[in-house]
């Protein structure tokens, strides 16, 4: 039944109102009177402010993480075909190699949830300063190793040391925004991201030409360097990068007042309790958190290996040079930009449901392996590859907004994101492994595995949308009331209710 004073001052299609139900969450009193503390436009100004001080650093922090750890990808092809390559001096097969990845991804699965449970009382600038310092000193000591055991030990505390700081970032962006204005933000820290592959490869390039230099091999340089700056930005982190709005100091009472209240009801806030077990076993019990996890985790299988093997897929099309090649790694960066800005367009302004962009991306990825497992021609290999890494980085920028609009209070929140992340990490595990050098130079066996695995996750995704249908069309339908209520000065009392999805089933089956 439609409430008449709820949404007042709007106007809206009839098909909107009639979506308008008992199923959507009413604000309490006090909630109601803080989102009318600041207009539309002194919202907007603030949420800029918020972005600058959050968001940019966050990126940052997320993009030189990307340069650490996508450095081991290009240090592969550094100085190769000469005694400098790593693989040379550490005697290593290019099998052995792959299990670099592995091992790194290996404290991701098991220590990123204990990690992001405690982000809540540490506070995110202590946290992410804690694990900055610490993997610039495990990424520096790469550069003494001298065997493939030391190699291994290295990639696995670097991995330790790095557990936590994603999910981290994600659980500091659900205290501050709604999950309707997510992509927006994954814009800002995506882009980083995909800098932070160009970087990369140009930093690979660049310390190829310093090979030898002081008696260490130019790989060797990229890790050094690369880890003595980590730790230096870690440490600034400590001073700079806010926490929750309660402890923001640039902002005022009534700004700090309305960032909380224009949250959704299932959102963290800093004053709950730090740990509820309770909230933990409500969340093990809800089915969305398996399909999300089954999701990121049969997503990854093929991209991380992809990944990985990038610059080696593209250095062995003998297209150009080995240290040029890295160059052309490049464009898999640059085109995730264009989709991302694309993708925000079509949710925020077009109001397309989420769902839709991940199950596109995979579909695309689908075609793409079809084109690598048949290895046409050169250009079209390199092109697929292309296309394909770059769907895979943007798949990302829309299956967490998605997800987020799930997840509940501090702990539940803090654990749910951590969960679908680090197990979600077990294609990253896995992916690697199936591009093996018996599959080289076309990887057709790798690529037909890949291929099954995103079959699983195109139809994980589909059922998980079904699953989630109620809350995801509530979410779209709150933003566009939103933004309808902004055009005309007034506010919404009405929120999305995350419980819809389950209590619209037991109704039905009533």
């Amino acid at each position: 039944m439609h409430n008449p004073e709820a949404n007042h001052q709007l106007s809206q299609d009839e098909t909107l109102k009639k979506f308008e139900t008992e199923n959507l969450t009413r604000l309490d009193d006090e909630r109601a009177e803080d989102r009318q503390l600041l207009s539309h436009e002194e919202e907007k100004k603030l949420l800029r402010r918020v972005d600058l001080r959050l968001m940019v650093l966050c990126a940052v922090i997320f993009m030189i993480k990307n340069v650490d750890a996508n450095n081991a990808a290009n240090a592969r092809i550094m100085n190769k075909g000469t005694p400098r390559n790593i693989l040379t001096q550490l005697e290593m097969t290019g099998d052995e190699y792959n299990f670099v990845n592995t091992i790194y991804f290996i404290p991701f699965i098991v220590f990123e949830i204990p990690s992001n449970l405690i982000v809540k009382k540490m506070l995110p600038s202590r946290f992410q300063s804690r694990i900055m310092v610490t993997w610039g000193i495990a990424l520096a000591c790469h550069a003494a190793v001298t065997t493939k055991g030391g190699l291994y030990t290295a990639r696995f505390f670097l991995g330790l040391c790095e557990a936590g700081m994603f999910p981290g970032i994600v659980l500091q962006m659900t205290y501050w925004y709604r999950a309707d204005e997510m992509t927006w933000r994954f814009l800002i820290f995506y882009s980083f991201e995909f800098f932070a592959n160009v970087v990369s490869a140009l930093l690979a390039f660049g310390f190829d030409h310093m090979n030898g230099m002081k008696g260490l091999s130019g790989w060797q340089w990229f890790f050094l360097l690369e880890g003595v700056f980590t730790v230096a930005f870690g440490i600034l982190i400590w001073f700079i990068l806010p926490d929750f709005p309660d402890q923001a100091k640039w902002l005022t009472e009534k700004e700090k007042a309305f960032l909380k209240a224009r949250l959704p009801a299932n959102a963290p806030r800093s004053d709950e309790v730090n740990f509820n077990w309770k909230e933990i076993v409500e969340t093990l019990k809800d089915q969305r958190l398996w399909l999300f996890t089954l999701m990121w985790a049969t997503k990854t299988v093929g991209s991380s290996g992809l990944s990985f093997y990038l610059p080696e897929i593209v250095s062995t099309l003998k297209l150009t040079s080995i240290a040029q090649s890295q160059l052309l790694t490049i464009p898999s960066s640059v085109l995730p930009i264009l989709l991302i800005a694309g993708q925000t367009f079509l949710t925020w302004k077009r109001n397309v449901p989420y769902p839709i962009i991940p199950f596109v991306y995979m579909s695309i990825t689908l075609i793409c392996y079809a084109v690598l497992y048949t290895y046409p021609n050169v250009g079209g290999v390199y092109a697929a590859t292309v296309i394909a890494a770059s769907v895979s980085l943007a798949w990302f920028s829309s299956a967490w907004p998605w997800r987020l609009q799930t997840t509940s209070k501090a702990t539940g929140s803090a654990f749910a994101i951590a969960f679908s992340n680090s197990l979600g990490q077990i294609g990253s595990v896995v992916g690697p492994q199936i591009f093996r050098v018996k599959y080289a130079p076309r990887y057709s066996t790798s690529f037909g595995i890949a291929m099954g695995f995103t079959v699983i996750c195109l139809v994980t995704i589909a059922y998980t949308w079904w699953v989630t249908r109620e809350t995801e069309r509530q979410t779209r339908y709150i933003q566009k009331q939103r933004i309808a209520a902004a055009r005309n000065g007034g506010f919404i009392t009405q929120d999305v209710d995350i419980n819809a999805d389950f209590r619209n089933r037991k109704d039905g089956a009533a």
